[in-house]
């Protein structure tokens, strides 16, 4: 992370990271994004979601090695409920992918009131969602850590060589931009991030539906099945929100 957030190394004085209310904290060498929130407040650390070092969201683990404006994201922000969807739409993937092996994942954003994940795969059924949450709460109980990946163009091909959608992304993101990927227990997945810390940060979820899209949104191009979900920090939350839908 200091690579693309933090930039240049600090001097000998140490670095200052500006808040949001233009107070200051200094720190006598580099130090993670979670370390400063945590000198900001216990119960802060505790929602945090994701930092953003100088307008830029970056994982929790960064190191910010230089001056920085610093500010951190919780579920009450859009920018922590995009990456919070994001990540569980990656605990959906990672589902998936252990009960049905030969699927091949595409994409998987957050968009506005949840995520969804397009996979080249056979319609699901009912019971097929009910299955993959099974494996999602399973996933979460794990406590995976979420870790963030740089590979080289040739190391990103051999690592989704079954797969021709995350290919041919590759070779678009090659174009003069650092490949990226995340890891969470067994599985990887191709992504720029930011991401939550672990598995656990996902404690409540619900698959909404299943519904046909294509490849680039392109009918030419294969068809494909995109199921959508929701996600929250607290059942109770989880709960409210089902209630309106209903």
């Amino acid at each position: 992370m200091a690579a693309t957030a933090a930039g240049v190394a600090m001097d000998k004085k140490g670095i200052k990271i500006t808040l949001p209310d233009g107070s200051v904290r200094k720190f006598d060498s580099a130090v993670s994004a979670m370390q400063i929130t945590e000198s900001i407040g216990k119960r802060l650390a505790m929602d945090a979601i994701v930092a953003e070092v100088d307008g830029v969201l970056v994982d929790l683990s960064s190191k910010v090695s230089k001056d920085a404006k610093f500010k951190v994201h919780t579920f009450s922000s859009t920018e922590g409920k995009m990456v919070f969807w994001h990540s569980a739409s990656h605990i959906l993937a990672q589902a998936v992918i252990r009960l049905f092996p030969k699927s091949r994942l595409t994409i998987g954003p957050a968009i506005e009131g949840g995520y969804y994940y397009d996979i080249a795969h056979e319609p699901f059924k009912q019971t097929d969602l009910e299955k993959i949450e099974a494996e999602m709460k399973k996933i979460v109980s794990e406590y995976h850590e979420v870790n963030r990946m740089q590979l080289s163009v040739a190391d990103a091909k051999k690592m989704f060589r079954d797969n021709k959608y995350k290919l041919e992304i590759i070779n678009e993101e090659a174009k003069g931009k650092p490949i990226t990927a995340y890891q969470q227990g067994e599985f990887v997945d191709l992504c720029r991030g930011p991401h939550v810390k672990s598995t656990k940060d996902i404690k409540a979820f619900k698959l909404l539906k299943v519904a046909g899209a294509y490849w680039r949104g392109d009918e030419k191009n294969t068809q494909l099945t995109r199921i959508y979900g929701v996600s929250f920090p607290k059942q109770k939350d989880l709960n409210e929100y089902l209630e309106l839908l209903e």
